[in-house]
C-alpha cells in the first residue's frame, strides 16, 4: 500500500536526490515542536512506515496527539530499525527460528518465510566464566574452557548466521554486548533503502537501554516479542508518559559516573517511572561524557522506566569522532537530525520540550555511594556502610536484613588455604570484580580504578589471595588504553588481571570460590560480600556463597578488596599499611577527576577503536575454524544436551482453538514480593542435586560438564528442570529458601519441578500466587517458558516487570493483578485452595475476570492482556504460534 505521507519525503542533500528523508517538519503541525525527543523517534518511525495495515494514519495521529494520548492507554505500533540479542537470550532464539521453520514446513508452507527481515546482531559475551584468575595466562585459559564447553552451541549460532538472512554474529572474545553496540554496532542515523532515519532497536537483554546515552531509543524485550520483530512485525506498545530528568550543577571532583547512577536508580523508584520513558535534559546533561550517560542510560531498568533518553547533542558528535566512525557518515548524521528537529542544545531551554512531569537533580549534591545488599535500587553512601551492614546483619530476613542473632555478629572462622591461615567473618569480601556493561564502558571510572590500582601498589597495599578478584574489560579498547597509560602491571599486581570479554561476574558467570571458604562461609553461617561494579545484585545471582553483593564504582571494588571487609569506614579507618607501618587511607590514593580526564585525553583515542573493530568479525580463530552445517532446516542431534527442538509447536495445526476456562488449578508456589527472572530461572551454575543435574548425570554427563543453565538455554528439557531451581527462592509454603514445594496430593515436600510432573501427569492446572514486582530483573523468555512447561496456566500477582509480563502474553500464560489495594493477605488467600478462573469467549484489554476457589470464596483480578494485539497473541496460544501460522498463509 501507498505510504499516505510520501509527499513530505525530500533529498537531504540536494547533490543526492536519490537519498530522502521524511521531514516532519513539513507536516506542518505545531505540536511536532513540543514532542519530546524520544516521542518523535516514534512518530518517525509511524511515518515512514505507514501502510495503513500495521501502521495506520491514526496511529500518527495519536502519537502527534501524545500530550492528549499518553493520560488514555492508546496502544501504537513501533518498528524498530533493528534487534540486537546476546547468546544466551540468541540461542533459544535461533532454536526457535530453527523449529518455526520445521513447523511451517509441517503445515504445508514455505519454511524460509521463516527468515529475518529485521537487521539482527548478536554478540556472544554471556558463555564466559571466572573458572582462572590472578594469573597470567587467565584470558587465555578461560577462554579455551568457554570453547571447550560451548563449542557446540557455537556450531549451532554459525549455522544460524549461515542459513538466516540479516543476522550477524559478534564473536566470543569480542566485549560485552552493550559497549560493543555504544563503541561499533550503533548508527546513530540510518541511510539504507534510499532513505535516512533514526538508529532505533529493541534488544533480548534488558540492559539495551545503555544505547539510549548516544541518543540511539532502544530498549529490552523478551526473546519471543524480538523473534516476531525480526519476522517484520512491529512491536504494540502503550504510549508511554515521558519524565523529564532534569541535570543541574557539576559532580564533585571525587564522585564517579557510577555515585550518579546509583543516586538517580534510588531517586527514579521512589518517583515511579515503570513503563514510562525518562528523557534528560538540562545544563547538567552536558557536562556528562557519552559513557557517563551511558551508564546512567543502563541502569533504566534498575529504576523500572522503559527507556532513559538523551538526545543527540554536539558531545554524542564528539563521540562518534573518538570511537573512530566515519567522518563523512558523522556529517550527514548531524545535517539530518537538524534537519528533522532532532539535534539537542542542551544549553538552549528554548529546546526544553513537554513532559508529563519534571524531576530534578542537582549533580552538586550526589556523595561516593554503593548499593545494596540484595537490590540494585537500594542505595548506600560509602560512608555509612559499615554502620548499614552491620545493621542488616541483625534486622529481620528481607532485603536489608539476615536475621543473624547478636552474639553471633562476630563469629569468625579461620581456614587455610595454600599453606596460609586467613580468617573469615560476617562482612568478609570473597568476590571483588570489575565487570558489566555499566561500567567497563566508561574510561573515567577504568582508568581511575588503574590510577588507584598504581597508588596502592605503591604505597605496599595488597589485597589477600584468598578473595577472587577479577576484570572483564567491555571491549578490547579497555585493555588497550589501561595497557598504553601503564596502569595495567599494577591492576594485575593487585590480582585485577584480565579474565575474559563478557558479562562475567554480573550475570553470576563468576566460577567457583575455593573449597576451604566455602567451607568457612558455610561452617560459619557467614554473610560473605561480593563486591562487583555491576547493575544486578539479586540474591542468588552473583554466587551461592555471597549472601550479600553490593554494586560499586571499580576504583571502590579495589579498596574493598584491599580492606577485605565491608566493614570499615573509610574516613576513620585505614586501609592498610605503608612500609614504613604508617597507615595509608583510601583518600591517600584515591585519584582526582583532573589526574584521571588527563590520562583519559592521552590514551582514549580514534586510533584504538579502529584498530579493535576492523578485525572484530574475524580476530577469533576458534571461531574461524568452527564447521557449521548449511542446510536450511536443522539436523537435530537427539544426542545432543545443548541443543534440542522445543516441543512448543508440536500439536500446532492451522484452527484456532476457543480460550478456556482454569479449572480447579493447585497452586504450584506462593511468592513474595520482588521475584526475579533469576528467582525463576536462574542462569548460573548447576547444583549437583537438581532436577537438571539429575538429568544431565542420565545422559552420562559428570559434574563438570555440566556449564551452567544459562549455557543451556537451547535445550528444553534442562531448563524446565531448572525453572525456579535458584536456592534463595522463599517459598511460604516452605517458609524458608529452598527450590523445593509441597505437593499437595501426596503431601509431600519436593522439587519444584517434580512436583509440577505429577500434577501434569495428573491432569492437574497450576497457578503461582506473588506480590509485587514479578519478574523482575533480566529479560529472560525462559523465564516464561519455563513455567509454561511446567503446566502454569496463569500467575496472579500484584504488579509485574514491564518485559517478563511481555514474556508470559508471548508464550501464553495468562497474567493475572489482584484490583489495587488487594492481595493475598487482604484475601486471605493461603495458596492450598484450588482456584477456577472464568475465562469469557469474548475478551477485552485490561478486563476483569472472576476467580473462585474451592472454599465458595470469589474475587475479582484484571486479566493483563493490555491491547487487542496481546489478545490476538493470547488466541493463537502465544506469538510465536501465531507467527507460525500467519506465515504458512502467506505461503
Amino acid at each position: 500500500m501507498k505510504n499516505p505521507f510520501a509527499h513530505i519525503a525530500e533529498p537531504l542533500d540536494l547533490k543526492q536526490p536519490e537519498k530522502r528523508f521524511f521531514n516532519l517538519n513539513k507536516l506542518g503541525d505545531p505540536r511536532y515542536a513540543r514532542l519530546p525527543f524520544s516521542i518523535r523517534v516514534l512518530l518517525e518511525a509511524a511515518v515512514r512506515n505507514c501502510d495503513n495495515f500495521l501502521v495506520k494514519r491514526k496511529d500518527v495521529e495519536n502519537i502527534l496527539n501524545w500530550s492528549v494520548t499518553q493520560h488514555k492507554n492508546v496502544e501504537v505500533p513501533f518498528k524498530p530499525s533493528r534487534v540486537i540479542l546476546q547468546d544466551f537470550t540468541g540461542v533459544p532464539a535461533v532454536v526457535d527460528f530453527a523449529a518455526m521453520r520445521d513447523a511451517v514446513k509441517r503445515l504445508g508452507g514455505d519454511p524460509e518465510k521463516i527468515n529475518p527481515v529485521c537487521p539482527a546482531d548478536l554478540v556472544i559475551d554471556h558463555s564466559i566464566q571466572v573458572d582462572f584468575h590472578r594469573r597470567p595466562d587467565s584470558l587465555q585459559k578461560n577462554q579455551e574452557l568457554e570453547f571447550e564447553r560451548n563449542r557446540e552451541r557455537f556450531e549451532f549460532l554459525k549455522w544460524g548466521s549461515q542459513v538466516f538472512q540479516n543476522m550477524r554474529i559478534i564473536p566470543p572474545g569480542s566485549g560485552i554486548i552493550h559497549q560493543v553496540n555504544l563503541e561499533y554496532l550503533a548508527r546513530v542515523v540510518f541511510d539504507q533503502d534510499g532513505y535516512y532515519y533514526p538508529d532505533s532497536l529493541v534488544g533480548t537483554d534488558s540492559h539495551t537501554t545503555m544505547i539510549d546515552g548516544l541518543g540511539v531509543l532502544g530498549w529490552g524485550v523478551g526473546g519471543i516479542e524480538a523473534e516476531a520483530v525480526m519476522l517484520g512485525q512491529p512491536i504494540s506498545m502503550v504510549l508511554p508518559e515521558v519524565i523529564g530528568y532534569k541535570l543541574e550543577g557539576n559532580p564533585h571532583p571525587l564522585v564517579t559516573s557510577t555515585d550518579i547512577v546509583l543516586t538517580i536508580t534510588k531517586h527514579l523508584r521512589q518517583v515511579g517511572v515503570v513503563g514510562k520513558f525518562v528523557e534528560f535534559f538540562g545544563p547538567g546533561v552536558a557536562q556528562l561524557s557519552i559513557a557517563d550517560r551511558a551508564t546512567i542510560a543502563n541502569m533504566c531498568p534498575e529504576y523500572g522506566a522503559t527507556a532513559a533518553f538523551f538526545p543527540v547533542d554536539h558531545v554524542s558528535v564528539q563521540y562518534l569522532l573518538q570511537t573512530g566512525r566515519e567522518e563523512e557518515k558523522i556529517k550527514y548524521i548531524q545535517r539530518y537530525l537538524e534537519a528533522v528537529g532532532m539535534f539537542r542544545d542542551f544549553s538552549d531551554a528554548a529546546q526544553d520540550p513537554d513532559f508529563t512531569q519534571v524531576v530534578e537533580l542537582d549533580l552538586s549534591t550526589v556523595v561516593p555511594c554503593c548499593s545494596g545488599p540484595k537490590r540494585p535500587q537500594d542505595k548506600v553512601a560509602v560512608s555509612e556502610m559499615k554502620k548499614d551492614f552491620e545493621s542488616c546483619l541483625g534486622a529481620k530476613q528481607g532485603f536489608k536484613g539476615f536475621q543473624i542473632a547478636p552474639e553471633h555478629h562476630n563469629a569468625r572462622l579461620k581456614f587455610a588455604l595454600n599453606g596460609c591461615e586467613f580468617e573469615l567473618t560476617h562482612g568478609s569480601v570473597v568476590i571483588a570484580a570489575i565487570t558489566s556493561c555499566t561500567n567497563t564502558s566508561n574510561p573515567s571510572v577504568m582508568l581511575g580504578a588503574g590510577l588507584l590500582a598504581k597508588k596502592a601498589v605503591e604505597a605496599g597495599l595488597t589485597v589477600k589471595s584468598y578473595i577472587k578478584t577479577s576484570l572483564s574489560p567491555g571491549s578490547g579498547v579497555v585493555t588497550y588504553y589501561l595497557k598504553n597509560s601503564g596502569v595495567m602491571p599494577y591492576l594485575s599486581q593487585l590480582g585485577f588481571d584480565v579474565v575474559g570479554y563478557g558479562c562475567m561476574t554480573c550475570i553470576g558467570n563468576s566460577g567457583p570460590l575455593p573449597d576451604a571458604v566455602m567451607e568457612a562461609i558455610t561452617q560459619g553461617d557467614l554473610v560473605a560480600v561480593g563486591v562487583l561494579s555491576g547493575n544486578r545484585n539479586f540474591e542468588g545471582r552473583v554466587h551461592p556463597n555471597t549472601r550479600a553483593n553490593y554494586l560499586a564504582s571499580p576504583p571502590l571494588v579495589i579498596a574493598y578488596a584491599i580492606a577485605g571487609t565491608i566493614r570499615i569506614d573509610f574516613e576513620k579507618e585505614p586501609l592498610g599499611r605503608n612500609a614504613e607501618g604508617k597507615p595509608v587511607f583510601l583518600k591517600d590514593i584515591w585519584p582526582t577527576r583532573d589526574e584521571i580526564q588527563a590520562v583519559e585525553r592521552q590514551f582514549v583515542i580514534p586510533e584504538m577503536f579502529k584498530e579493535v573493530y576492523e578485525k572484530i568479525e574475524k580476530v577469533n580463530e576458534s571461531w574461524n575454524s568452527l564447521n557449521a552445517p548449511s542446510d536450511q532446516l536443522y539436523s537435530w542431534d537427539p544426542k545432543s544436551t545443548y541443543i534440542k527442538s522445543p516441543p512448543f509447536f508440536d500439536n500446532l495445526t492451522m484452527e484456532l482453538q476457543p480460550p478456556k476456562s482454569i479449572v480447579d488449578a493447585y497452586v504450584l508456589l506462593n511468592l513474595g514480593d520482588s521475584v526475579t527472572t533469576d528467582h525463576i530461572s536462574p542462569a548460573g551454575n548447576i547444583a549437583r542435586n537438581s532436577p537438571a543435574a539429575r538429568y544431565l548425570t542420565n545422559r552420562g554427563l559428570t559434574p563438570r560438564e555440566f556449564n551452567s543453565y544459562g549455557s543451556r538455554r537451547g535445550n528444553d528439557a534442562v531448563m524446565v528442570r531448572g525453572t525456579f531451581a535458584n536456592i534463595r527462592l522463599f517459598n511460604k509454603f516452605l517458609k524458608k529458601q529452598a527450590p523445593q514445594t509441597i505437593h499437595f496430593l501426596s503431601k509431600e515436600t519436593i522439587d519444584i519441578f517434580d512436583a509440577a510432573e505429577r500434577y501434569q501427569q495428573a491432569g492437574h492446572p497450576l497457578i503461582i500466587l506473588t506480590g509485587k514486582e514479578y519478574g523482575s530483573g533480566s529479560s529472560r523468555d525462559w523465564a516464561a517458558k519455563g513455567p509454561f512447561l511446567l503446566g502454569i496456566k496463569a500467575v496472579l500477582a500484584e504488579s509485574y516487570e514491564r518485559i517478563h509480563r511481555s514474556n508470559l502474553v508471548g508464550m501464553g500464560v495468562i497474567p493475572l493483578q489482584y484490583l489495587p489495594g488487594e492481595n493475598a493477605d487482604t484475601l486471605d488467600l493461603t495458596g492450598y485452595e484450588r482456584y477456577t478462573i472464568n475465562i469469557p469467549e469474548e475478551l477485552k484489554p485490561s478486563m476483569q475476570v472472576q476467580i473462585k476457589l474451592d472454599t465458595g470464596k470469589t474475587f475479582q483480578a484484571v486479566m493483563r492482556f493490555d491491547t487487542d494485539v496481546e489478545l490476538t497473541y493470547f488466541q493463537n496460544g502465544g506469538i510465536l504460534n501465531y507467527m507460525i501460522r500467519k506465515m504458512s498463509l502467506q505461503s
